[in-house]
């Protein structure tokens, strides 16, 4: 078959994902403008290059992870066949649906929780991720603004583990898990970037809120602190939270970061790019 002819055969399918994503950016729009308009802090509105470049974030980050993690995934599952004991996916394979889908996301979340964490430990993936904290003002778009590169490293933390068990494959039952946790992630990340101004009580000891990742994005005052996308404990656990009543004084990096899409796609492979943020000193992680 030729390139061409590969090319159309695709066409298709990649027209009626573009069409869905469309759909889906109209529902997040009718929902989080009204919310962060009367329930966010106040801030200078983003130029039509910002909102075009978050525009083509949503689109990138939407439709290429799936193409650039499929052959890496699938050499994951092979490996994991030969390397592991066969009780243990074996085991694991016995279990309920529901009792499969729980531990996968429990599983994928620390995965994810260390693939976020490295990158920001380790200066050449801070490259890439800078790319996501360089938002100065937090917005429900601003969870799609991610490089590809980035996004492939921490998809690969989350999901490999998964293959590896065998709690992820090849068919429906073993895309259930992966699908779920993309899934929820992505609802989730909109919310907890949204510019919304609420606190939620206890509840902010069981899940990740606004005010919690918007601590992560901080640009000056306790940085490197509440990886995890959904499960607080985690930062608790590895010693990296902070959430305190207040509410970071700024967001966004100090290096200087291209506003247009392409600038930042290209960005992190600049003799110069951003450096890591520097490592915590004598700050208490509670």
């Amino acid at each position: 078959m030729s390139l061409l002819q590969s090319i159309q055969q695709h066409l298709p399918g990649l027209a009626v994902e573009v069409v869905r994503l469309s759909l889906w950016l109209v529902l997040l729009t009718l929902l989080f403008v009204p919310l962060e308009r009367f329930f966010g802090q106040r801030h200078a509105g983003r130029s039509k290059a910002e909102l075009f470049s978050d525009l083509g974030f949503y689109f990138l980050s939407s439709l290429l992870p799936a193409i650039l993690l499929a052959a890496p995934l699938a050499l994951v599952a092979v490996a994991g066949q030969r390397l592991l004991p066969e009780a243990i996916p074996a085991t694991l394979a016995d279990l309920p649906l529901w009792a499969k889908l729980l531990l996968g996301l429990l599983i994928g979340e620390v995965g994810t929780y260390w693939g976020h964490r490295l990158s920001h430990e380790i200066a050449w993936l801070w490259r890439f991720h800078a790319v996501h904290h360089s938002t100065e003002h937090l917005y429900f778009l601003a969870n799609t603004r991610t490089h590809p590169v980035d996004m492939i490293v921490t998809r690969l933390f989350g999901l490999t583990p998964l293959y590896l068990l065998g709690l992820a494959g090849p068919g429906a039952a073993g895309s259930a898990a992966p699908v779920l946790l993309l899934l929820v992630g992505t609802v989730w990340g909109f919310f907890i970037h949204a510019n919304l101004r609420w606190r939620f009580g206890p509840l902010e000891w069981l899940v990740a809120t606004p005010a919690f990742h918007h601590w992560h994005h901080s640009k000056y005052e306790h940085i490197n602190r509440n990886y995890a996308s959904t499960l607080p404990v985690l930062d608790r656990l590895f010693g990296t939270h902070h959430l305190p009543r207040e509410w970071p004084s700024a967001c966004g990096i100090e290096a200087t970061m291209p506003i247009s899409l392409a600038g930042q796609l290209l960005a992190p492979w600049r003799p110069a790019p951003a450096t890591a943020p520097p490592a915590n000193k004598a700050e208490s992680a509670n």
